[in-house]
């Protein structure tokens, strides 16, 4: 609750001072929670998020590319509107740059993960804030980071795990990787959250109310601990140590009442 409280708090700061002054204010990268934390602000205040405003001042949310997980709240002066901040944005990169990560010797490299290229951006002292999210390409990456700090770590990254390492800025539109997702459908006793997730990753129905109960499971950013949660179409669902999906809906009912989930999941 302290941090939400110290996020609202410094959201609301960032807009007033666009506001005030009149020009670009940007928070750091945040994650699902904390966007789904904000969007709940909005909705406590009687704004909807297509309005795009708040205390008067436009905002862009922005991760670096589409779908992106973790994101920056831009705060827009009155001479920017929001296509060409975009526009400007994904060419130069003036808040957000995206560094390509490629191994020296690709024949000798290790099976690289995003745990692994985290793993090693944090044992630069680079705080979680600044580092976005990271998109692989086999053993390539694709990181988005808050500008300030990519120079930094261009010039110092050069290995990850046993790999040595190039390190190069690109602008975001440099980034050709998107996430890739595996369509799924099975069947299932009702859109209950813990049905669906021991339907997509093969779990006895208990082992999922487990990842439940020790509040290991997100939807759309926000913890939930109710199994009987009914999933919506569209939302995001990650549990962690398996990973992620988007629900996209409940099929017809089968001959013995059961149903058919339908899911994308993360590749």
């Amino acid at each position: 609750m302290e941090h939400d409280n110290l996020l609202e708090g410094r959201i609301n700061d960032l807009s007033q001072r666009a506001y005030n002054n009149d020009y670009l204010t940007h928070t750091n990268f945040l994650s699902a929670s904390d966007m789904a934390m904000f969007y709940a602000m909005l909705r406590a205040r009687g704004i909807s998020s297509n309005v795009q405003s708040l205390n008067g001042t436009p905002y862009v949310v922005y991760g670096g590319h589409e779908d992106a997980d973790r994101n920056v709240i831009c705060f827009l002066p009155s001479y920017l509107s929001s296509d060409d901040f975009m526009a400007s944005e994904t060419a130069t990169g003036d808040i957000l740059k995206c560094l390509h990560i490629t191994p020296l010797n690709s024949k000798f490299a290790d099976d690289l993960t995003h745990r692994d290229f985290l793993g090693a951006l944090m044992n630069m002292g680079i705080e979680r804030e600044k580092v976005g999210d990271i998109l692989l390409d086999g053993n390539d990456a694709y990181v988005f980071v808050m500008a300030d700090i990519a120079e930094i770590i261009a010039r110092e990254l050069c290995r990850i795990k046993h790999t040595s390492v190039s390190c190069a800025v690109v602008a975001p539109a440099a980034c050709t990787v998107t996430p890739r997702f595996t369509h799924m459908s099975g069947s299932v006793a009702s859109q209950r959250l813990d049905a669906i997730i021991a339907m997509v990753y093969h779990l006895a129905r208990g082992k999922s109310q487990d990842y439940i109960k020790a509040e290991r499971v997100f939807v759309d950013g926000r913890t939930v601990t109710d199994a009987g949660y009914n999933l919506k179409p569209g939302e995001r669902v990650s549990v962690r140590g398996q990973g992620k999906f988007i629900f996209t809906g409940m099929g017809p009912q089968t001959k013995k009442g059961r149903f058919y989930a339908e899911v994308d999941v993360y590749a």
